[in-house]
């Protein structure tokens, strides 16, 4: 059997579509020792407020340009910054159907003692993939070891050979930055995961998509959205005949 093996740095609270990469891999390595990315995902996602989508941020320490992720640590006055988080949670989402399930999840999520970025993220990524039952392995790329990396080709290659990887899988929006040549060469495969619509009810005002995991959460059962964790479309990389995998239909609820 083919071992798919996902790899992404680790996000705060990440969309939907994250956690279906984590679902579709035999194993999926989070990207500690990658450099963090100002202004990216990485402490930073979105939630619905008064109809509209809301940015909402972790605080972090100053610190030097070109730190990678596992090096950078929480602000001082994260976790008062968090509580606040909390209540605006809680009062924006203080009519949705799922609130008394995953309101008590975010609280032990967000207000956790731990100060280093990725090992903050990390405990928040299993937890939530526990209450959704995925049960992936989840491995942390720093205590692989992986040496000597030319690129991020390379790195992706030299992890699946340590691992005993067969075929790659990485989100849509890396379509143009990983060749299939080069796969194939090192003998692996290589596909890319693009999430299928997937729309719910959010109050009553127009859907709006892409939002954190944890609208999605706030909104339905955890039975649905486990029925969504295989709602996603694996297309090969440009250029290369259409693969085999079946397409899932998207699911709408209304």
């Amino acid at each position: 059997m083919t071992t798919t093996l996902a790899m992404m740095q680790p996000y705060w609270f990440p969309y939907l579509g994250y956690f279906q990469l984590i679902a579709a891999a035999d194993a999926f390595v989070l990207g500690d020792d990658l450099q963090y990315v100002k202004d990216g995902w990485v402490n930073r996602n979105r939630i619905l407020c008064a109809g509209q989508p809301w940015m909402f941020s972790l605080p972090l320490k100053k610190a030097a340009h070109g730190l990678n992720i596992n090096q950078r640590e929480l602000a001082d006055d994260a976790p008062a910054s968090l509580a606040r988080l909390l209540k605006t949670i809680a009062l924006h989402y203080a009519r949705a159907p799922q609130r008394g399930e995953v309101l008590p999840l975010l609280e032990t999520l967000l207000l956790h003692p731990e100060r280093n970025l990725a090992r903050y993220l990390e405990h928040s990524l299993r937890k939530t993939c526990s209450y959704l039952g995925i049960d992936t392995p989840i491995l942390v790329a720093s205590d692989l070891h992986i040496r000597e990396v030319q690129n991020k080709q390379d790195r992706v290659v030299k992890t699946l050979h340590k691992l005993g990887g067969q075929r790659y899988l990485n989100p849509i929006g890396g379509l143009d930055l990983y060749d299939e040549a080069t796969f194939a060469a090192a003998g692996l495969q290589l596909r890319f995961h693009r999430m299928n619509t997937v729309q719910y009810p959010q109050f009553k005002g127009p859907f709006v998509p892409y939002l954190s995991i944890i609208d999605v959460m706030m909104f339905n059962p955890v039975e649905r959205i486990r029925q969504w964790l295989a709602d996603f479309t694996c297309l090969p990389p440009l250029g290369s005949p259409p693969c085999c995998e079946k397409r899932l239909p998207s699911l709408s609820l209304g």
